[in-house]
C-alpha cells in the first residue's frame, strides 16, 4: 500500500517537475519573440515523463532496468524530448515563434500544472486523513 502510494506521488512530482521545466521553455519563446532567428523550443512531454520514471520506453531509448546502467546527464532531465518548432509563418528575421501557439501551450500547460499539484495535494491530505484516523 506505502510502496504504491510512494509510486503514486514520485510519478506526479516528476510531472511537476517537468510541466515546468515546460513552462519555462514556453515563457522563454515568449520573451524571444522579437528576436532575430530565434528558434521557439518545446518538449514531448509524454517522452520526457517517461524517460524521467524510468516506464517503457520509446523506439530506439534504452530502459534503465539497472542500477549500473548509465543515466542521463545531469540536468538533462527533459532534453531527450525537447524539440525545435517549424516557423507556421515566413518570417523575414528567421524568428519561429508563433504566439498563439504559444499562448495555448503555456496556458494548457499551466491547467495540466495546477491539476498535478491538487491532484498531489489531495493525496497528501487522504494520507494525512488516514493517519489521524488511526491515531484516534
Amino acid at each position: 500500500m506505502i510502496n504504491r502510494l510512494t509510486d503514486t506521488l514520485n510519478f506526479q512530482t516528476e510531472a511537476l517537475v517537468l510541466r515546468s521545466e515546460r513552462q519555462r521553455l514556453i515563457a522563454s519563446n515568449i520573451a524571444n519573440a522579437d528576436t532575430p532567428g530565434y528558434v521557439a523550443k518545446d518538449m514531448d512531454f509524454a517522452a520526457a515523463l517517461r524517460q524521467a520514471t524510468g516506464q517503457a520506453a520509446t523506439p530506439g531509448q534504452m530502459k534503465v532496468t539497472t542500477a549500473g546502467h548509465l543515466q542521463p546527464a545531469a540536468g538533462a532531465r527533459g532534453d531527450a524530448g525537447l524539440r525545435y518548432a517549424t516557423a507556421s509563418q515566413t518570417n523575414l528575421d528567421n524568428n519561429s515563434v508563433d504566439m498563439d501557439r504559444e499562448r495555448a501551450s503555456f496556458a494548457d500547460n499551466s491547467v495540466k500544472y495546477e491539476a498535478t499539484l491538487r491532484f498531489i495535494n489531495g493525496s497528501v491530505r487522504t494520507m494525512l486523513d488516514a493517519i489521524k484516523g488511526q491515531a484516534q
